[in-house]
């Protein structure tokens, strides 16, 4: 498997905690790094935050042009057939990068999934599966990827993770109908979702940078 190119910023020497944040499409991993200064992290341990760039590929929504991307795309709608194999892929390439912040000596418990947009997909898809448990995703403006098969593909280790999740009311590219849906799914399932909208398109608002500052204060920092 190809390792995916990163780019890596630590809070302060020897990181004990680490957050991968997994853009979203057509993006690549510069995409959130100046939102690090922006957040409030005093009470939180070192941190090492991982910046991952996707594979290019051509994506069929945008004409087959070829951009980093997750996996493919068909059509922006609830129904739509979604990219099994692409998923799957870059499931198993963001599961390396979690392994690899353990065996740096990051326990799994210290470590967040964080994303925007399609990234958000992959956080829930990788996240809720994974057989370790973690410390919290952070899953925003985007929608849970192949709900169907979760019942029966999620981790038991999981089952209690923190999960944020925080959509624009206005966004017109991942609706907020379709994300409100991912939510009711989760719960359904039993997960509990700390469910946040603010006024806003496909985009960061000042008002959840606030709020991102203080899920990752709670979920990392340790009595």
């Amino acid at each position: 498997m190809t390792k995916l190119p990163c780019i890596e910023i630590e809070t302060a020497p020897n990181p004990i905690a680490a957050v991968i944040w997994l853009h979203g499409l057509g993006a690549d991993g510069n995409d959130f790094v100046p939102t690090i200064p922006q957040l409030n992290l005093s009470e939180c341990p070192a941190i090492r935050f991982i910046f991952p760039s996707a594979p290019s590929m051509a994506v069929t929504i945008n004409g087959g042009y070829v951009m980093p991307a997750w996996y493919d795309i068909t059509e922006r709608t609830i129904n739509a057939r979604e990219d099994l194999a692409g998923i799957h892929k870059s499931a198993a390439a963001i599961s390396e990068l979690i392994e690899q912040e353990a065996s740096r000596g990051v326990a799994y418990e210290n470590i967040v999934l964080a994303d925007f947009s399609q990234g958000c997909a992959m956080s829930l898809q990788v996240g809720l599966r994974f057989p370790h448990g973690l410390a919290g995703i952070m899953a925003l403006s985007g929608y849970l990827p192949l709900a169907n098969s979760l019942a029966l593909e999620r981790s038991q280790a999981n089952r209690k993770t923190s999960i944020f999740m925080a959509h624009g009311v206005w966004d017109a590219v991942i609706t907020l109908d379709r994300a409100e849906a991912s939510v009711d799914a989760l719960e359904k399932l039993g997960y509990q979702v700390d469910w946040n909208t603010y006024p806003m398109e496909h985009s960061l608002h000042p008002d959840q940078l606030v709020d991102i500052s203080r899920f990752l204060t709670m979920v990392l920092s340790k009595p």
